[in-house]
């Protein structure tokens, strides 16, 4: 065995499915025996940030390691900011990067694609990874690679590996996987004594579920804790699509001024506020209406657990959630609450569309033929993604980085072959929709809302006064067919139903439905948020 094909097998045994890249010259060898060997499947796309959201897609929907396999210099640091997204949102995705071979720095030149100095990229990503590591040691590789990827499932974040093109070949040893640490037994009993203390005490307890209850596999454990511990159920704005296919009281998505009134009293009148595996960041709290006292939280993240002013550290949110379980009483009564209602029954008419139009027709066409994964962008079409029933959904709802949706679906339909949703407006389809050209390659076909009003709509609801928001109209039902696709424009209620139809019953090619949206015109969800937030600032 070699190198690469012992880094592969240690891919796969740590639960990656398949790898997304860009072939360079420093990657070429190893590229080679990833198509040789078939170990794991390659799928090449056109630009590396689309390579780093399809693996930070994939990795979100299956709780596996994602993996993007890029160049050194121009293809590696071309993905920064996709890794940089994966990193802010815990998504353990692996950088496979070629490299330059041990002996290429002596010549005394400048190496092709070489920053400041040869070793700048693996300094760079030390700053967006939890754990790198250069596999210039054959002998030493096993272990190594082991330790790395451990760290990614552990921590749940990116991790950097670099393979030097002179290394992809020599023997090398299989990869026994790294034991996982145990966690202090006598910590962890305190912990959760102190927990169920708090939330019995409690007169109106919630339990906020936050994106590391789907990163570590644990929603129908929580989902179970939930039933066990009788406590009414809301995720976070990232945590959006959690427990979906669970049995248990789940309320709604809490997301402030933004959100349900009902929603948001639940969770800031709440006095046992129990934050599972949360992202304690600006989207999701700092929109509060009335600003919620984290100190008076219990905050179980990040692989430890606060209680007001202290905190029990080195505990893994799985062993928490076990013991939990394991100490908690039986099933409770169900908890009366009342679940998020969404809208249906689109009207077909000739009335123009709104965003609230598109949620309310997705809802409809999912309550005729099942429900499917979405992938969304941001902007409005993730705030309109709010107002669609429960169903898997992956975005950049904290980092907020625009390009995502389009690979981000492509990586969800590799990763679970199941059509998925891509909800995107048209300034984000500009950075990557292109991508879409890579479906007829692989037999992808997704489904792709393509919102368009010509703008950086978001961008205008707060600085509406700015021209450099507005966009062209580029066309881009009539550019799919070029992409081996097709493409369809619609600005009616009635020609959106219609074509979503026609999207549904069609198979084997991606379908795009460009939806013409007046400017101006944003869902109930966004224009809630912009009043909000320009209502805590002061804004007028």
């Amino acid at each position: 065995m070699n190198l690469t094909e012992s880094l592969l097998h240690a891919l796969k045994d740590h639960g990656a499915r398949q790898i997304f890249g860009i072939p360079g010259d420093f990657a070429l060898p190893f590229f080679r025996i990833i198509e040789q060997t078939k170990i794991l499947p390659l799928y090449t796309l056109s630009h590396e940030p689309a390579v780093g959201f399809a693996a930070d897609a994939s990795a979100r929907i299956t709780m596996g390691l994602g993996v993007a396999a890029v160049t050194y210099g121009a293809g590696a640091l071309n993905m920064v900011n996709a890794v940089a997204a994966a990193y802010a949102e815990k998504s353990p995705v692996v950088v496979l990067s070629g490299g330059p071979g041990k002996g290429e720095s002596r010549s005394g030149l400048l190496l092709h694609h070489q920053a400041k100095t040869l070793d700048s990229q693996y300094q760079m990503f030390k700053e967006i990874t939890c754990d790198q590591v250069r596999l210039d040691d054959a002998e030493r590789a096993p272990a190594d690679i082991a330790r790395v990827l451990a760290n990614c499932l552990r921590h749940s974040q990116p991790v950097y590996i670099e393979l030097p093109r002179d290394m992809v070949g020599q023997p090398c040893a299989a990869v026994v996987p790294a034991d996982e640490p145990a966690p202090d037994g006598e910590a962890l009993d305190a912990c959760v004594a102190e927990i169920l203390s708090r939330l019995r005490q409690a007169r109106s307890p919630v339990l906020m579920a936050g994106v590391e209850v789907r990163r570590f596999g644990l929603e129908e454990r929580v989902a179970r804790l939930a039933r066990r511990l009788g406590l009414p159920v809301v995720t976070s704005f990232m945590g959006r699509g959690l427990l979906v296919e669970h049995d248990t009281s789940l309320v709604g998505t809490y997301m402030g001024v933004a959100g349900l009134p009902e929603v948001t009293r639940l969770v800031e009148e709440s006095d046992g506020l129990f934050l599972l595996g949360e992202i304690l960041s600006d989207t999701n709290f700092a929109v509060s209406e009335t600003r919620i006292d984290l100190r008076k939280t219990i905050q179980a993240l990040d692989g430890q657990v606060t209680l007001g002013y202290h905190t029990y550290p080195q505990i893994p949110l799985a062993a928490l959630v076990d013991r939990m379980l394991a100490t908690a009483p039986g099933e409770s009564k169900p908890v009366p609450a009342r679940r998020q209602s969404f809208p249906s029954g689109l009207a077909a008419d000739d009335a123009s569309i709104s965003p609230t139009d598109i949620a309310t027709a997705v809802n409809d066409l999912m309550a005729m033929h099942g429900k499917m994964p979405i992938a969304a962008d941001m902007g409005d079409c993730l705030f309109t993604a709010m107002e669609i029933e429960f169903t898997p959904l992956v975005a950049p709802g904290y980092y907020a980085t625009m390009g995502y949706g389009v690979p981000a679906g492509l990586g969800l339909q590799a990763a679970t072959g199941q059509r998925p949703l891509i909800m995107v407006g048209d300034g984000a389809f500009q950075m990557t929709g292109w991508e879409l050209g890579n479906c007829k390659r692989y037999g992808w076909d997704p489904i792709v809302l393509l919102f368009n009003n010509s703008s950086w709509e978001m961008l205008r609801t707060f600085q509406p006064e700015s021209s450099f928001n507005d966009l062209g109209h580029w066309g881009y039902a009539e550019m799919a067919a070029g992409l081996g696709g097709h493409g369809v424009r619609v600005s009616t209620r009635a020609g959106l139903k219609a074509a979503l139809d026609e999207a549904i019953a069609a198979r084997g090619q991606f379908r795009l439905i460009e939806i013409t949206l007046p400017r101006g015109v944003l869902s109930a969800t966004l224009q809630r948020f912009v009043a909000g937030v320009k209502r805590l600032s002061g804004a007028k």
